[in-house]
């Protein structure tokens, strides 16, 4: 796909033995042996990589009320009057946007319509919780105005709710991969909030062998991780199916909460430049547990001033890993990730779900807001992924806006922070955009055979891209 090959536009044969390409010669060129698939003159690329899902809390959206259209608190509290009550007695919504609302949110507005049954609603960026006083019985808070809880407290209520049912979480889980496999998905980083090495031992033990996985360990678990001797890369199971990931640790908020840690404060609230979640003296002692031990390290920033901590975290510790999101960036900051070898773990979706609160709550900022371009040409890595459930977890998504930088027919947002089609397909794979995406003898076979050239296409018919097969070392977990 990089246009290397010698072949042009005309068809070739690949060659799989033992999960690897061992060659690729012109169409019938060489004697077929064993299985053959035929790809109908499809186009091969290598597996695509989702680098930032919360798979259980991403998995069990298909069991809440859908919150991402409403455009009210009154709306959002009336929606979640009429929800189903899940099987553990509480009602869950999810995917709502807040901060350009009309009105607040109160704990009056949500009781008015739930009611006595416990109701939780999980702000999109998942930073934020709206509960009604039953549900604040329930979990041990105390009543306010509002309802709302941010941050920590809103991490450990989603911690809460992921771990109702293990079981019935496995199982969606499953399903979810499934689904994802479907769209040309070999792999993920796996970001979810818990003890991720005995979830994954669970689902290997019932059969789990959809995908590949990178699972992440947060600080609360770190010498518990190390105790047991876990390393990144180490695997879990005698393929390498399910491998330790990295150390995730957050060290900011969010734009949607009006968390995310900045130079400049937001909008009509002058005392607010958001908030280092993790002080950077704590970062710096973490990492060099973490990098002591094995581990890489991945680190949310999302404001520039959490960004630039971050820097300067994996600048005096030597560890080598990611920032997460790197949604607003100081100019100067740009050129360290290249130069630190940090690679921008990002999600092209984002900018395009939020231009219009980057352009209201972030006007005044002075950083670079997703500037995917300017990163890539200052030598980072980019890591494609999507944050699922934040957004959905479809890579040609997240490529067709990064690439055209819209959707739905709305003029271009920022559109000199675009990449090219070429970086946009690489960073979608697992060594992100500097491996760059050809394929050649000796690769290991993770692939998908699609219906397009996804390099020559517009920004509605790469979103419509569909996998006609995917496939890890050569084993099929995808067929249309």
């Amino acid at each position: 796909m990089d246009r290397l090959d010698p072949f042009g536009e005309e068809p070739v044969d690949v060659h799989l033995a033992a999960g690897r390409i061992i060659d690729i010669a012109p169409a019938g060129g060489l004697p077929r042996r064993g299985a053959v698939f035929d790809a109908d003159g499809g186009w091969l690329i290598p597996g695509l990589w989702d680098h930032h899902v919360h798979t259980v809390q991403w998995a069990l959206v298909a069991q809440r009320e859908p919150l991402g259209d409403v455009t009210s608190a009154a709306e959002a509290a009336a929606r979640m009057g009429a929800a189903p009550v899940l099987a553990d007695g509480r009602r869950v919504g999810t995917g709502f946007r807040d901060a350009l609302w009309p009105d607040a949110m109160t704990l009056a507005v949500l009781d008015a319509t739930t009611g006595d049954t416990p109701t939780y609603l999980i702000n999109a960026d998942v930073h934020s919780v709206w509960l009604n006083s039953a549900a604040l019985h329930r979990e041990g808070h105390p009543l306010d105005e509002t309802g709302v809880l941010r941050e920590e407290p809103a991490f450990e209520i989603s911690r809460r709710l992921n771990a109702a049912d293990p079981l019935v979480g496995d199982e969606l889980v499953g399903v979810a991969l499934q689904t994802a496999a479907s769209r040309g998905i070999v792999g993920v980083v796996d970001l979810d909030m818990a003890w991720n090495a005995e979830a994954w031992a669970r689902r290997l033990d019932a059969g789990f062998d959809t995908t590949r996985i990178r699972f992440g360990i947060y600080p609360p678990q770190l010498e518990r991780a190390l105790a047991e001797g876990l390393a990144s890369g180490g695997a879990l199971d005698a393929r390498g199916l399910v491998r330790v990931g990295p150390l995730k640790v957050i060290t900011d908020g969010s734009l949607g909460t009006r968390t995310a840690a900045c130079s400049h404060a937001y909008p009509g609230d002058p005392h607010n430049h958001g908030l280092l979640t993790v002080a950077p003296d704590v970062l710096v002692e973490l990492m060099v547990r973490a990098t002591g031990g094995g581990l890489q390290c991945a680190v949310h920033a999302i404001g520039d001033v959490a960004n630039s901590h971050a820097l300067d975290a994996f600048a005096s510790t030597g560890a080598t890993g990611t920032i997460e999101h790197a949604q607003l960036v100081a100019h100067a900051d740009i050129p360290r990730f290249g130069r630190l070898g940090v690679g921008a773990s990002v999600q092209p979706e984002h900018a395009i779900d939020d231009r219009d609160l980057t352009d209201t709550i972030w006007a005044t900022q002075t950083g670079i807001p997703y500037a995917l371009r300017s990163l890539a040409t200052a030598g980072a890595n980019l890591l494609f992924g999507s944050d699922a459930p934040v957004a959905p977890l479809d890579p040609w998504a997240a490529m067709a806006a990064a690439v055209f930088r819209t959707r739905d027919g709305r003029p271009p947002w920022r559109p000199s922070e675009g990449v090219d089609a070429a970086t946009a397909l690489a960073a979608s794979t697992e060594g992100g955009s500097l491996s760059g995406s050809a394929l050649s003898p000796g690769v290991v076979a993770d692939l998908v055979v699609i219906d397009r050239d996804p390099l020559s296409v517009s920004e509605k018919e790469l979103r419509a891209t569909a996998a006609r097969a995917t496939m890890i070392e050569g084993r099929l977990t995808h067929l249309s």
